[in-house]
């Protein structure tokens, strides 16, 4: 196993998931906020999963985002 592109290939993946779920995230509060939905003092809470398909592996990330 070669660690450094290893290391590329989860960077690569990482950045998809980074870039398109920042993308959705923004559109649902621009849109919220827009549609009175949510107000500028609110939070969103949030919450990521991953999961690691065959082998049995969940990693979950939870956290609010303020909007301001």
């Amino acid at each position: 196993m070669n660690e450094e592109n290893l290391n590329l290939e989860i960077r690569k993946f990482l950045k998809k998931v980074g870039i398109s779920s920042q993308r959705v995230i923004e559109n649902y509060i621009i849109k919220a906020v827009e549609e009175g939905n949510l107000k500028k003092k609110d939070e969103v809470e949030i919450e990521m999963k991953m999961i690691l398909k065959n082998q049995n592996i969940e990693h979950t990330i939870s956290d609010k985002i303020k909007i301001e």
